[in-house]
């Protein structure tokens, strides 16, 4: 396991990763770095895993030729705000405002992309203390504080002290994935595993959780394809 190449101009990168839960070959390529992953069964080979990804080369590279990379975020260009795309325009005043189809950014415009950022964490504090306080309250447990962050790894965790942990990202995504994130880590606080009595308490407080965490499985990674800074 590990990387291979499809020859070419260029060659294209491929890490194989074998699973023991995987019923077929599958190719995926992320939408945050362009990566391409071949996900092999347990019981098929490296050789066939390449001749199916030699396959489907043509696929590969038209779709890695109109992946762009990243979106940086400036004046002109659009970002999601709560799940809505808002195109980022210069604004007047002090703060960075906010309407049904813009964000509004005073001062230079070079400094946009750190602008939108700064307000995005803000609101995603704001909204992720309300929604854990209001599951919280739910499940009748208390929490110890909250820390954002920007993690690809996970959307949010919970500690044995009680500490909630989320990426601010998810205030860019709609308000129900959001809620979702945050009904599943309060959760946590009373079953510390992915066991069937915590997806009980899950459903307890957020019964359609299923929808929105296939939602976050599809779109999740396109979060992280906008970047703030140069």
């Amino acid at each position: 396991m590990g990387p291979h190449s499809l020859p070419g101009n260029p060659p294209i990168a491929i890490t194989l990763r074998r699973s023991t839960r995987a019923r077929r070959i599958s190719l995926r390529i992320s939408r945050v770095d362009g990566r391409v992953t071949l996900t092999i069964p347990k019981k098929v080979s490296e050789a066939e895993g390449m001749a199916f990804a030699r396959e489907r080369e043509d696929w590969l590279r038209g779709h890695l030729s109109e992946m762009s990379g990243v979106n940086l975020v400036g004046i002109g260009s659009k970002v999601p705000v709560r799940g809505i795309l808002r195109e980022v325009t210069a604004g007047q005043g002090r703060s960075v405002a906010m309407n049904d189809s813009q964000l509004l950014v005073p001062g230079d415009p070079a400094r946009a992309g750190v602008r939108v950022q700064a307000m995005l964490k803000t609101m995603a504090r704001d909204a992720l203390a309300e929604a854990s306080d209001r599951y919280a309250a739910k499940v009748g447990r208390s929490y110890n504080k909250i820390t954002l962050r920007d993690t690809r790894s996970r959307w949010g965790s919970c500690t044995s002290r009680k500490d909630l942990m989320y990426s601010w990202r998810l205030i860019m995504a709609p308000t129900e994935v959001l809620d979702y994130v945050a009904a599943h880590e309060v959760a946590h606080l009373v079953e510390m595993n992915h066991s069937d009595a915590f997806w009980s308490v899950v459903e307890g407080i957020y019964p359609d959780y299923r929808k929105v965490r296939h939602w976050l499985r599809v779109n999740g990674q396109d979060l992280h394809s906008y970047r703030f800074t140069d």
